[in-house]
């Protein structure tokens, strides 16, 4: 029999359960719980120990904590700016892509002007020492230790002091606290509190790597993300060097912001025009294909999308998307027959984001519904067109914040036209660029018959 003060909590979601059951019923994944012990009342108080005083709000100091340049641009602007001190910065990813390889060249950095230690808890000494030598990296001031145990390493850190800390990986770590076996949704809760309790009270600035699950959420429970101040993704796809940093929590900054980075013999290289590479375009002009202009963070991104559609030959028609979210394309789909007269019942609808990228603001509407008729009716597109608008289901054209950006940062890689919706006109002609704007969908569909 079960003792009476255990619980049951599901290692992927960390929902709990008062019995055991094969498939969790929040994330419904199976064979993830198991039983664990509830986590002990703790009667501390804040993060610093102590009881905090009451005042009132225009009493408190604000001033300015001057931020923690990393050394790489692309980073800082994920980060909002640089990191603060006495944050908590959650990376996360698939295994090999980058997360280790970016902390360790940030590291290295950085320890030429602030003091860095580096825990390893998946590596040895050796190991990170070889991966720092391969990628040429000054080693030199760098403080490294190996160690799981939480304790151990807060009593460390509380010694050397250090000014940033990286914990590789989190997963790895356990504390004395809790009984359950490292990786478990207890372990990593308790594990990620008291390291955020440490930071807060030493001003200690804490990158913690977490993986993540077959479906793309980060391993353990979600509450990590509560827990903590900033929480970045990196993505990459196995056949492509690129990848791109996301972040999708920051108390300090602009959620959403991007960093692309290129993965090079020595390491990770900033790209610091990312549009280039995802509008690397063939040079014969084809059917499908527009360009589209996202707003990504605090800047505009050229991404291609393609569009094929063709014929199908079975009773359910293929709807098929990547980098787009394919209710959304769905949708579309019905918004272009009622409204623009274009039928694709028949047809199977296949629909890629060029680049890896992946696109979940609407201002994408207008260029896909542009690429979807294009390759139905075998009609290439202008090379020179640049397209962006949301579309609503009554057909009508919305406009998109910041379109006066977009459209400078087109006509910086020589688009000569625009398709954009009617509210988004610029006041002043913009030198260069004929704009072509719409009211409704039919217009745009006529605007790019003729």
């Amino acid at each position: 029999m079960k003792a009476a003060n255990t619980i049951f909590i599901c290692n992927n979601c960390g929902a709990k359960s008062s019995k055991w059951v094969g498939q969790c019923p929040e994330c419904r994944e199976w064979n993830s719980v198991s039983e664990q012990e509830p986590p002990p009342v703790s009667m501390a108080g804040g993060y610093s120990g102590t009881v905090s005083p009451v005042q009132l709000l225009s009493q408190v100091n604000l001033s300015f904590t001057p931020r923690i340049t990393t050394g790489m641009a692309e980073f800082d602007r994920v980060l909002g700016g640089g990191l603060v001190p006495g944050s908590v910065i959650l990376i996360g990813g698939d295994p090999g892509v980058g997360k280790s390889t970016c902390l360790l060249q940030v590291c290295c950095k950085l320890s030429s002007r602030k003091k860095v230690l580096y825990v390893t808890g998946e590596e040895s000494p050796q190991q990170i020492a070889m991966h720092a030598k391969r990628l040429h990296l000054p080693d030199r001031d760098m403080l490294l230790m190996s160690e799981t145990k939480v304790e151990n390493i807060c009593a460390t850190a509380f010694q050397e002091k250090p000014q940033i800390m990286v914990i590789d990986s989190i997963q790895t770590m356990q504390t004395a606290t809790t009984s359950s076996a490292p990786g478990s949704v207890s372990q990593v809760r308790e594990s990620a509190a008291q390291l955020t309790q440490f930071a807060k009270a030493n001003n200690i600035a804490v990158f913690l790597v977490g993986h993540v699950t077959k479906t793309g959420d980060l391993a353990g429970p979600r509450v990590l993300e509560h827990i903590i101040d900033v929480v970045c993704y990196f993505e990459g796809n196995n056949d492509s060097r690129f990848r791109v940093m996301r972040a999708v929590k920051n108390r300090y900054g602009a959620v959403n912001e991007l960093g692309v980075f290129a993965m090079t013999g020595s390491g990770l290289k900033e790209i610091s025009n990312p549009s280039a590479i995802f509008l690397t375009r063939h040079g014969e002009i084809m059917a499908g294909s527009a360009v589209m202009v996202i707003w990504e963070g605090s800047r505009p991104l050229l991404v291609e999308i393609q569009a094929l559609v063709d014929e199908s030959h079975s009773e359910n028609p293929r709807r098929v998307s990547v980098g787009i979210d394919l209710n959304r394309i769905i949708m579309l789909l019905a918004v272009l027959h009622r409204h623009g007269g274009v039928t694709t019942y028949n047809q199977d609808v296949f629909i890629n984001v060029a680049g890896g990228i992946k696109v979940s603001e609407t201002s994408a509407d207008l260029a896909l519904v542009l690429a979807i008729t294009s390759s139905l009716q075998n009609k290439p597109l202008p090379m020179d067109l640049i397209i962006f608008g949301e579309i609503g289901l009554s057909g009508e054209i919305r406009p998109v914040p910041n379109g006066q950006e977009r459209l400078k940062e087109a006509v910086k890689h020589g688009f000569k036209h625009a398709i954009i919706p009617k509210a988004n006109a610029p006041r002043e002609k913009i030198s260069g660029l004929t704009v072509l704007p719409v009211q409704k969908l039919s217009d745009a569909l006529q605007a790019v018959s003729s």
